[in-house]
């Protein structure tokens, strides 16, 4: 037993304080730590579930459990600092000068980390929100703390670093509504009514349950094509929907092609009319005397 109790008040350093950290102390710090940790970590769990019983949005929750887990994690720190009988102004010249030295070497990681707690704070960005950012459409799944985490609709996840969310311009289509509007275009063969067409379009467009009544959708004759009469479809749709954007827009065209086929309407595809101008008839030969019987004709 005494061999235990001089091990546990074994002295590792002595500060010219007259402060000692024994053996005892470290092994205390590190069960408190360990403590703490699992702490911090069933309190967030704890409250994440209750919250999601509430009417707040999950980007909201998600900050909740951060900053309640850092928060935790801040008190036991201040806590083994006393334990020690370390007083948190001894720090102060030390963190200046880690804080000069860890700017300098980690200056992208510190802007990441920084821009990620401005959009917690600010929001502008948050969970479940569809944006563009350079030139990628997808849905925000997570706000971290140096990156955040988009699901493209195309279904690949993008990693965007979040100082190029708050630097570079990002175009937010939820931030207000999670409506947004989008286009269907079709071209008809000439010679097909205007009006018909006009019609079964929106009736393709009206039947979609994604695409909203208010404002109503919209069909424009666009212009004479090359070769069709041009169509477009605007309509406003609930892009966070139970499907994506493009299968909306998949799910019409197939409509509108029922309904072309039923009444007759062609779908223009590209063609090009040649017409010859002679003062006599065209003489046409045909040569079959390659062993491969090809075919060939000659104008003259």
């Amino acid at each position: 037993m005494e061999t235990l109790t001089h091990f546990w008040n074994y002295s590792l350093i002595d500060t010219a304080s007259g402060t000692h950290i024994t053996v005892g102390d470290v092994l205390l710090i590190i069960a408190l730590l360990f403590v703490g940790y699992i702490l911090s970590r069933v309190v967030e769990f704890l409250l994440a579930r209750r919250l999601a019983k509430t009417t707040l949005r999950s980007d909201a929750i998600n900050v909740i459990k951060r900053v309640s887990f850092y928060a935790i994690l801040a008190l036991i720190g201040i806590t083994v600092l006393s334990l020690l009988g370390i007083p948190i102004t001894a720090f102060a010249f030390a963190t200046g000068a880690i804080a000069i030295g860890v700017g300098f070497g980690a200056q992208n990681i510190i802007n990441n980390f920084i821009s990620g707690w401005i959009l917690i704070a600010e929001r502008p960005i948050r969970a479940g929100d569809f944006i563009e950012v350079e030139g990628a459409l997808g849905v925000v799944e997570l706000v971290g703390t140096r990156s955040t985490r988009v699901h493209r609709v195309d279904g690949v996840h993008l990693l965007v670093p979040n100082s190029k969310l708050l630097e570079n311009t990002v175009t937010n289509w939820t931030l207000v509504d999670q409506f947004i509007r989008t286009t269907v275009r079709v071209g008809v063969a000439y010679g097909s009514d205007p009006d018909q067409v006009s019609r079964l379009f929106r009736e393709a467009v009206v039947a979609q349950p994604e695409v909203q009544q208010l404002p109503k959708p919209e069909i424009v004759f666009e212009d004479f094509g090359d070769n069709a009469l041009i169509f477009e479809a605007l309509m406003w749709c609930d892009v966070l929907g139970p499907k994506p954007l493009r299968q909306v827009r998949s799910e019409i065209r197939y409509r509108m092609s029922r309904l072309f086929t039923e009444n007759n309407i062609v779908i223009a595809f590209p063609q090009r009319d040649i017409h010859l101008y002679t003062d006599s008839p065209l003489k046409v030969t045909m040569d079959s005397s390659t062993s491969n019987s090809s075919t060939s004709s000659d104008l003259k």
